[in-house]
């Protein structure tokens, strides 16, 4: 054996662990960096009835009304979120949603239960919930059947 390819031999693992961990960094970097995403609703959206699911690729967010409070149930554990009600002259109401037991419950205190107890009922809505520099954002209408 020649003596460059001793020093290849040497220097292969710690080119190879230095590699590791640039790649390491970088993914880092890039999963940091804010992104937004556009959600829509899967099938129909009645919270009245808990039949309401926004979806974005394997992200869903499953809205349901309790005693006039909105929960939401993610599948990944959001960092924050917000309902916005719009009314028909495109004014919106925030309502800013606390974390129930886990980052995969939120909930907050709506007029959604007056607004959508009638059958017939439409009301225009709009979500931004918040993941690691992600923003998933959506605007849809709920209908009560």
């Amino acid at each position: 054996m020649n003596k460059h390819t001793k020093i290849a031999i040497l220097i292969a693992p710690i080119l190879s662990v230095l590699g590791f961990a640039v790649t390491d960094m970088y993914k880092e970097h890039q999963a940091s960096e804010k992104r937004v995403f556009v959600m829509e609703v899967q099938d129909q959206c009645d919270i009245h009835a808990g039949k309401c699911i926004l979806k974005s690729n394997e992200f869903l967010l499953s809205f349901s009304n309790d005693n006039g409070e909105t929960v939401i149930n993610s599948t990944y554990p959001l960092d924050t979120a917000t309902l916005f009600i719009v009314d028909n002259e495109n004014q919106v109401s925030p309502h800013p949603l606390g974390m129930l037991a886990s980052p995969y419950y939120w909930k907050a205190k709506t007029e959604l239960e007056k607004l959508l107890s009638s059958s017939g009922a439409h009301q225009k809505l709009r979500i931004i919930a918040n993941i690691k520099g992600g923003s998933y954002i959506g605007e849809f209408t709920s209908t009560t059947q």
